[in-house]
């Protein structure tokens, strides 16, 4: 109970925070959904613009100017690589391939799209969510899952960046 009320806390702040440029703490919102009739997983993640940019700039020596009239040519393709890198998922003990479906801006945040194929029984699934977290050491990744109709929370960190769920 204690954990989701630390949860909720989070998001709730983050929502105030996203109101404003400025933010002075770091987190992530990421929501993955497995759905059966479709045969994939699809997650969802909305990452601050500047915080990103930052990571982006610093892991790939180019500045990059997400969402503004500077933004390079190829954009996408750097956020796309970015993600592949620093999210992982497992399941059934298996490493699964993510599909970069593309990004929306909400204000000043880069929502982002993706998918995993899989249309078999899943009985562990496995993810780690490192994003952002090589950058600010205060980075917290919040995960929100609803795999198998059971919907579980995590708050992934730079020393826990791993979630594990088994059915």
């Amino acid at each position: 109970m204690k954990n989701k009320i630390k949860i909720i806390s989070f998001l709730f702040l983050f929502l105030i925070v996203s109101s404003f440029t400025i933010h002075k703490f770091y987190v992530s919102v990421t929501q993955i959904d497995y759905v059966d009739k479709k045969g994939r997983v699809e997650i969802t993640s909305r990452i601050f613009i500047d915080d990103l940019n930052k990571a982006l700039e610093k892991r790939y020596n180019k500045k990059i100017y997400l969402a503004s009239n500077r933004e390079i040519e190829g954009a996408e393709n750097f956020v796309e690589k970015y993600l592949n890198e620093k999210i992982r998922i497992n399941i059934n003990n298996k490493l699964s391939e993510i599909h970069f479906l593309g990004t929306e801006i909400d204000n000043d945040v880069l929502i982002c799209y993706l998918k995993v194929n899989f249309s078999e029984k899943i009985t562990t699934f496995e993810i780690e969510n490192s994003v952002l977290t090589e950058i600010f050491k205060e980075q917290q990744n919040l995960l929100h899952t609803d795999i198998n109709n059971k919907k579980s929370s995590f708050l992934l960190t730079n020393t826990d960046q791993t979630a594990l769920l088994k059915f």
